[in-house]
């Protein structure tokens, strides 16, 4: 008889663990957060992470908690092995950050990992050693009372795994937010980061939760903060801190929440933050909110993500009724009591006849900015395709096109060498609901969009300047160099792009930490508040840069964005219309923005005789 192999098998545990290791492990960040959790659970008092290289070439986790024997340190390497469930109606009911018994051995299957432990009250301790999920050496180990774990060369073994982690100071930035995020979530806890031997902060234990925020999100923060009082409904209380709606963003990177002491995202708990806000924010911005909530965990299952970021609420109509109700009781409270200061927007830009003039005012309060709804391909198009591009735009919109093709018009050459498109002649009428400005042209009514025609100009700007051999625009250097403290994050986001901004007449660089310093601003803005503007461009970048490669394509995004945020406050100015169509006219594709809107849409006399019935 011939022994037929069965096609199916069963994985042996190392295989299985680097299986269960995908789904919890993806990158640096999630080591430390599955063991920060353990520690945390333990009932540490001090934690201590320190990373070398981001994390990839050495990840250590020290705590002062409960420690281990020796049986339960070998048996926390066994998969599904945990002290927080004993029973299946256990799961209805979790309070603790970790409970499937996963994460330990996962991580020791693709990294050099090594325990020590000392249970309190134990003479000695445990070391125990595992290569790539096979077990070492298990020996006694001298050391204070608690659980140190290190983790060395993570997905040495999972070389498909190790190629997709990031530039080790993005890999870096993220287990920075990750430590702040627990660091929010139990300020109870002291909390020590070091990166490559130098310390990034010690927080000291707190009961105040805006120390704690002072602490990882600057002054700033700390002095506008709103805070939400405590409201109870239906087995659920909720207690946090605001910032004013000015200090909106794109994204939700400054949104805070935290689920019996679990960091979570969610969006109906967003989407109740905007509610609570009222229309104070602008379509696209998110608001920066640190929230605690207490819920009984009968109403929660946290048991619907692998890495837990994600929970289901049985009743989500009730945490969003809480959450939108709690934010705009907080808020009318702060108008109410005229204490709601909003730190300073953007001054007003002096007047000027240049034709790479500035607009006339830039306010940080309006901090929408709509994503670009095409990307690098867009830059590529031809003068041609763009022309039909906006002139589908003005089909639908019921008019015609320009009255003026590019390739219709005589050559001129100015004096970076390259062709100007000569400018139609028109007599500017006036203004149209402090939008549009109504020209006349020679077959027609022209309609000019003052913000599409600013962005086509500061795009091409920027594009000349980065392509000219100084490199960069020409900027003005502040009096006083800006010292900002942004998110991990943000700031290796900032510092990783310094050249962009640097073209761009931004002088960016680091200044220990996660802050940034910023020297200098392009010489056609005045920019009271840097950070304010600052943060804007990081917003694009996040939705542009950071998802392309090469570096001429990843400036012309970062040229959009910076583009877009300057023609968003362009003034309907008719006084200043001809200095404007100037400007346009001097680019070298004056009829469409960067993303191929129309800067200009013509009404012929023929469509308006139609229309007309003539």
């Amino acid at each position: 008889m011939h022994t037929v192999m069965s096609k199916i098998q069963i994985l042996d545990d190392t295989l299985a663990s680097q299986v269960a290791a995908g789904e919890v492990v993806e990158r640096p960040a999630s080591v430390v957060k599955e063991l920060v959790e353990n520690s945390i659970d333990a009932g540490a008092r001090h934690i201590t992470v320190e990373l070398q290289r981001g994390g990839t070439a050495l990840i250590k986790v020290t705590d002062d908690a409960c420690g281990m024997s020796r049986q339960d340190a070998l048996l926390s390497l066994e998969r599904h092995a945990t002290s927080k469930l004993k029973k299946s109606e256990d799961l209805a009911a979790i309070l603790t950050l970790g409970f499937r018994g996963e994460a330990v051995p996962s991580i020791a299957s693709v990294s050099r990992f090594r325990l020590l432990t000392r249970e309190h009250g134990s003479m000695a301790g445990t070391e125990i050693v595992v290569d790539g999920g096979r077990l070492g050496d298990v020996r006694d180990a001298g050391m204070s009372e608690g659980t140190c774990v290190e983790v060395k060369q993570l997905f040495y073994n999972v070389p498909a795994r190790r190629k997709f982690l990031r530039a080790e100071s993005t890999e870096s930035a993220h287990v920075e937010h990750q430590v702040r995020l627990h660091a929010l979530a139990a300020p109870e806890v002291r909390f020590t980061l070091m990166k490559d031997g130098r310390q990034v902060f010690d927080l000291a234990a707190t009961k105040d939760w805006r120390v704690r925020i002072s602490g990882l999100a600057g002054q700033l923060a700390a002095t506008s903060l709103i805070e939400v009082p405590a409201t109870s409904a239906k087995g659920m209380k909720l207690r946090g801190y605001l910032l004013p709606a000015d200090f909106a963003r794109k994204g939700k990177r400054q949104q805070f929440v935290f689920l019996n002491g679990r960091p979570v995202e969610d969006s109906a708990i967003s989407r109740a933050l905007r509610d609570g806000y009222r229309g104070a924010i602008v379509d696209g911005a998110n608001p920066a909110a640190w929230l605690w909530i207490d819920m009984d965990p009968s109403l929660v299952d946290v048991n619907v993500h692998p890495a837990k970021k994600e929970v289901r609420f049985h009743r989500p109509h009730e945490i969003r009724a809480l959450v939108a109700e709690a934010v705009e009781q907080a808020l009318r409270g702060e108008l109410d009591s005229s204490a709601l200061k909003m730190p300073s927007g953007y001054e007003e830009f002096a007047p000027v006849q240049e034709s790479n003039a500035a607009p006339a005012s830039l306010d940080r309060r309006d901090a929408s900015l709509q994503a670009s709804e095409s990307h690098a391909a867009d830059n590529k198009l031809s003068q041609s395709g763009k022309d039909q591009d906006a002139e589908l735009v003005a089909r639908q919109q019921g008019v015609s096109s320009f009255p003026y093709r590019a390739e219709e018009q005589p050559d001129l050459v100015d004096t970076r060498g390259g062709k100007l498109c000569e400018r139609p002649d028109f007599n500017v009428i006036g203004p149209l609901h402090d939008r549009y400005i109504v020209l006349e042209g020679v077959e027609g009514a022209v309609l000019l969009d003052p913000v599409a025609a600013r962005e086509r100009i500061v795009y091409e700007q920027l594009i000349i300047a980065a392509a000219t051999e100084e490199g960069a625009m020409s900027s003005q250097g502040l009096l006083v160099p800006e010292l900002l403290e942004l998110e991990a994050i943000d700031a290796d986001l900032v510092v990783r792009h310094a050249d962009h901004f640097a073209d761009a007449g931004i002088q960016v660089e680091a200044f220990g930490g996660s802050t940034v310093k910023v020297s200098s601003v392009p010489s056609f803005l005045k920019v009271s508040d840097v950070r304010g503007f600052l943060l804007e461009l990081v917003d694009e970048l996040h939705e542009t840069v950071g998802a392309r490669k090469g570096k001429a394509v990843a400036y012309e995004a970062f040229a959009q964005g910076l583009a877009r945020r300057v023609g968003k406050h362009e003034p309907c100015n008719t006084d200043h219309a001809d200095v404007l169509l100037a400007s346009m006219f001097a680019c070298d594709l004056p009829y469409c923005t960067p993303d191929g809107r129309p800067t200009l849409i013509h009404i012929s006399l023929n469509e308006l005789d139609r229309k007309f019935g003539k």
